[in-house]
């Protein structure tokens, strides 16, 4: 794919990305509920990149669902787009929550990122360790060298609150017994999520709808520079620090060009320029509303956000069906 000189226009492509999130949410709306996680995931996929070929972008994804040889599934690496555009980075989940949607449990999205060729961390697919909170708070008002006592006192005392007045997302897994453990010891409330951390974080950055503060635990690697896409555009702080358990962890990671394997990246080192983030509700959640269904018609909700501008639009498709 030979790639244009031409320069990244956010606006221009901002509703076609939209259309790409949509096509996948409706393509995966038939499988709700239907306890076939497989199925969902491959609908969605289908759907992403019969829309994504469409636009005119020499894109590559670069946050994907895994290698080149686990296709059909949009991989690292693929290239997609007509080829006649500009050139782009990709960051993408067709379907956050494959288990929510199976389950038709809440915050299942389909999610995805674009910016400027060379804007986004190639995070490995490997743990990443996480902390978020939402806009209008100092710069490192919590950081990951924290402890998590710390980091619930330091937001509360910016907010000017007490410590039984932060609530934190927490993904809950084994692995974080101890971290929902010494959040309780403060007073903190936690609202405690079975999937879909991108959502989980973006929970942050509307914290009088959602009522979340802080968002802080493992979760997948590529998922944080998804989730710091969102914030890029919906404002807040985001910090990630990769984590391996083996060698071959730590190989994928030099295979993407990372030397610094304990460096703690910020929002803005994930994510380094200008990029536009599209989600759309599958199921019914915090900040989006699933797929509705009437006769002859589904209906989808998306959020569109620019982080050039910080606009955050909301948009109703109602889609006719044959």
């Amino acid at each position: 794919m030979t790639v244009s000189t031409d320069q990244f226009q956010d606006r221009m492509l901002s509703l076609g990305l939209a259309r790409v999130s949509e096509a996948a949410a409706l393509a995966s709306a038939k499988l709700i509920g239907r306890g076939d996680e497989k199925a969902a995931d491959q609908a969605a996929v289908n759907a992403m990149r019969e829309q994504l070929n469409l636009l005119d972008i020499a894109g590559v994804v670069v946050i994907g669902e895994g290698e080149r040889d686990e296709a059909p599934m949009l991989f690292i690496g693929e290239e997609v787009g007509t080829g006649n555009g500009p050139g782009v980075d990709i960051a993408l989940d067709p379907l956050e929550g494959t288990t929510l949607t199976a389950k038709d449990m809440p915050n299942a999205l389909t999610v995805i990122a674009m910016g400027p060729r060379g804007s986004m961390l190639h995070a490995p697919d490997v743990y990443m360790d996480k902390l978020a909170i939402g806009p209008g708070y100092p710069t490192d008002t919590v950081t990951l060298d924290m402890s998590v006592k710390e980091r619930v006192a330091a937001l509360a005392k910016v907010k000017g609150c007490s410590a039984e007045d932060i609530t934190v997302c927490v993904l809950e897994r084994p692995r974080h017994e101890k971290t929902i453990e010494d959040i309780r010891s403060t007073g903190a409330a936690i609202r405690l999520i079975t999937d879909g951390d991108v959502a989980g974080v973006m929970h942050c950055a509307e914290a009088a709808t959602t009522g979340i503060d802080m968002y802080m635990g493992e979760g997948g690697a590529p998922e944080g520079v998804l989730a710091a896409a969102a914030l890029k555009c919906m404002g807040g702080q985001m910090y990630g620090r990769l984590l391996f358990r083996n060698d071959d962890e730590r190989g994928r990671a030099a295979k993407a060009g990372i030397t610094d394997l304990d460096k703690i990246y910020n929002r803005d080192e994930m994510v380094t320029k200008d990029v536009i983030f599209a989600a759309t509700g599958v199921t019914d959640g915090s900040i989006l509303k699933g797929i509705r269904r009437e006769v002859g018609y589904l209906t989808a909700e998306t959020i569109l956000m620019r982080s050039k501008t910080g606009s955050v639009r909301r948009m109703t498709y109602r889609n006719p069906i044959s």
